[in-house]
């Protein structure tokens, strides 16, 4: 990295460290003499304006130099597809709307460097050039992807296909605020963008205070995006296809005057006056979109500009730097000039920024506050008497309801049917939320419970609506929260992060791979159970198994009284025995774990069994009994709540916000997982268990679990398929007595 440039006397101090100042552009002296966005205003009051088109084309190339250039400093980085947006994005700035986010990871450095022109990262001591330099792309800096925790910014983005259930939670939490969203077209085929916002349309007809603005720039990482030979007519049609109201399109090479050849061109080679003109369709077009979003039209805004436009090089080619491409290589250092403004110009972009919508994003985002939510109190927990066979889902099903009735705005997402989970308590409380309203579906318009068939779409309203701070839970099957797992992932990482306190993520995965033997492996897939233990490392993941339906309203009460972690439970829809009381429960929910069973005595040593799940109990007693029969002293443990069973330092609890470091004791854990023989069972996977078999001191340690699925008559069947049978158990105890 060289340093091309003294600071300038009459350059603002955040200024130091630029490599190139410019000339002021034709007309400053007219159009520039001072900000568009008066003292004490938020917003340009005309945006036909010519002083307001200048002013915003002054911005949106301000946010290409900065983009590129701290690229540049790094040879790093994705400055392409952001500067086919900047038009667009200085457009909503001016406009007064800042509480912007993102699908597109890739956009990373130009959202960085808005944060950086309107002083947000003054909160994390970036205060110059120098500074975003050198914090780009580096450990507790500027994350080479989006990340919720950096100042003024409302949510991360990585995994595309997200940010739209970001945008939709905020319209849903703030109405009268605009969320624009950008989406970038090479990440458009990703699951389920467009079929995500038409659910959330008819089940929201009233809230339309979210705007997509399409980034259509023709090319994707590293080729032509997929549909970058439609037609404009073709991408209206599809957007109106998708329910929305009003698409504007503002195509850029319907201003070239430079000869541009293809249906994308870069507005940067226009002549200065065309430039301007291209501007002001996308002032004025983006004015009208909002006002559309925030008068009750759905409604889309297209920008259509080829990637890479007024950086170092076009399409696809210019997505990603290399090693090669540093300040001084030769397109760059071209770059950097040709963008370069004047010290007057950069002062100019820094005030027009610090007042649009209301101040810094640090200081006026929805995120920056805690959101105030509806107060509990304390949970009708209903006491089941031990040894009563009762589902599990169900006694939970009672506490959702009622968390509902004391929090409007609780939402509860489900593509399966919670009456198909035992859980249709809640569908007869709180209502699902359908356009026909049906009272033998339990359907209403006003409903709480969110029903798209599409589990992207539930966990993405869900995770969204805890992250900008109001409490939500997503229901699914086991078997197939694999298709919305992506995002509570990239959420849960958020929140570790988050300077703020939000509502955890809670999720409840019901029927689990056992009881679904007649529907075949389709309906297994617990191995999701082993990418949520690895997670449990993370710091603030949880995954709770409770025993009964004592426990399951023990686990319910714990993860939504609980703040920044994701809660993840895995419980039966069938009937099960008692085998905690509540305050047995509620102990071991926080604890980690509980004792079912202990014989006592036994003159051949003591076998502890460790268990996560409720079913898979069933064989485990029946062969405790057999093994007491021939003289082993047998415990049953249920692992509740395998996290707390951890090391503090097996687990990156102190990196992250609103740490829980109650893990369970040394003393604690040896004295409750005593024996010479350790056997972890699980009617899922293993992963689970890997506290238990660090921890322990059991001279010799196996583990029985899931091995597949099959299609069978009954659970006991499918266990006995997977080697969970009295039989197997008590072999293995055998086997590993006589080793």
């Amino acid at each position: 990295m060289t340093a091309h440039t003294a600071l300038p006397a009459n350059a603002p101090a955040f200024c130091a460290g630029m490599f190139h100042f410019g000339e002021s552009w034709p007309n400053f002296q007219e159009y520039g003499r001072s900000a568009a966005i008066a003292t004490g205003r938020k917003a340009i009051p005309n945006p036909a304006a010519m002083e307001a088109v200048y002013q915003t084309l002054l911005m949106a190339d301000a946010l290409r130099y900065c983009t590129l250039q701290i690229c540049a400093a790094k040879s790093s980085g994705h400055p392409g597809g952001f500067a086919s947006s900047t038009e667009a994005y200085a457009a909503l700035v001016m406009l007064g709307h800042t509480n912007i986010v993102t699908e597109v990871g890739h956009h990373a450095p130009g959202f960085y460097s808005a944060m950086f022109l309107d002083c947000s990262l003054e909160e994390m001591g970036i205060r110059d050039m120098n500074d975003m330099m050198a914090r780009f792309r580096e450990q507790h800096g500027l994350l080479g992807h989006l990340s919720g925790a950096i100042p003024g910014l409302l949510a991360p983005a990585g995994p595309l296909g997200q940010g739209q259930h970001f945008a939709m939670a905020g319209a849903l939490l703030h109405p009268g605020t605009l969320f624009p969203v950008t989406i970038g077209d090479g990440g458009f085929g990703e699951p389920y963008v467009l079929s995500a916002m038409k659910h959330f349309h008819f089940a929201y007809p009233r809230v339309t205070n979210y705007l997509p603005v399409l980034v259509w720039n023709g090319f994707s990482q590293e080729h032509h995006s997929m549909v970058s030979l439609m037609t404009n007519d073709e991408m209206i049609a599809y957007w109106r296809a998708h329910d929305f109201d009003e698409v504007i399109l503002v195509d850029a090479k319907n201003f070239d005057d430079a000869g541009q050849e293809g249906a994308y061109v870069d507005s940067t080679r226009f002549s200065f006056g065309q430039r301007l003109a291209f501007m002001e369709a996308v002032l004025t077009g983006m004015a009208k979109a909002a006002d559309g979003a925030l008068g009750g039209r759905h409604t889309a805004f297209i920008l259509k500009q080829m990637k890479g436009a007024g950086v170092h090089v076009l399409g696809a080619k210019s997505h990603n730097l290399y090693p090669k491409d540093t300040p001084d290589s030769p397109e760059i250092k071209a770059a950097l000039e040709c963008r370069a403004l004047s010290p007057e110009s950069w002062a100019l972009v820094r005030e027009n920024f610090l007042r649009a919508g209301g101040g810094p994003a640090a200081k006026t985002a929805v995120t920056e506050q805690v959101l105030e939510i509806a107060k509990l109190g304390e949970f009708p927990l209903e006491d089941f008497a031990l040894g009563e066979p009762v589902v599990p889902a169900t006694a939970m099903g009672a506490l959702v309801a009622w968390v509902g009735q004391q929090d409007p705005r609780f939402v509860v997402t489900n593509a399966d049917g919670n009456e198909a989970s035992a859980m249709k308590n809640i569908n007869d409380a709180l209502k699902i939320r359908h356009p026909t309203e049906d009272p033998l579906y339990n359907q209403q318009p006003s409903g709480q419970v969110y029903e798209p068939l599409n589990e992207d779409a539930c966990a993405g309203l869900a995770a969204g609506l805890a992250l900008l701070g109001s409490r939500s839970l997503w229901l699914s099957y086991e078997s197939f929260a694999i298709n919305g797992w992506p995002i509570m992932q990239t959420v849960a990482q958020a929140m570790a992060e988050l300077r703020r306190k939000t509502p955890s993520t809670v999720c409840m995965f019901t029927a689990g791979a056992l009881e679904q033997g007649r529907n075949g492996w389709t309906h297994q897939r617990p191995e999701i159970e082993n990418y949520f233990a690895a997670q449990m490392r993370n710091g603030n993941v949880f995954l709770l198994y409770p025993t009964d339906a004592n426990a399951i309203q023990a686990a319910y009460e714990y993860a939504v009284n609980s703040v920044n972690k994701s809660m993840v439970i895995i419980a039966s829809k069938s009937p099960m025995p008692v085998r905690l009381t509540m305050t047995q429960a509620r102990e071991a929910v926080r604890k980690g774990a509980a004792l079912l069973h202990d014989a006592g005595t036994g003159n051949r040593g003591t076998v502890t069994l460790a268990v996560t799940g409720d079913m898979v109990l069933l064989p485990v007693f029946a062969a405790s009994q057999v093994l007491e029969k021939e003289g082993y002293r047998v415990r049953i443990l249920s692992v509740i709540n395998p996290r707390q069973l951890y090391r503090p330092a097996d687990v990156a609890a102190h990196t992250v916000s609103e740490a829980d470091k109650g893990f369970m004791c040394d003393t604690d854990f040896h004295d409750l997982f005593i024996g010479e023989v350790l056997l972890g069972i699980s009617g899922g996977t293993s992963g689970a268990l890997e506290p238990v078999l660090l921890r322990s001191r059991a001279w010799q340690r196996d583990v029985l679990a899931w091995l597949r699925g099959e299609t069978t008559a009954t659970p006991a069947e499918l266990m006995a398929f997977n080697g969970i049978t009295v039989e197997s158990i008590v072999n293995k105890i055998h086997g590993l007595d006589a080793g």
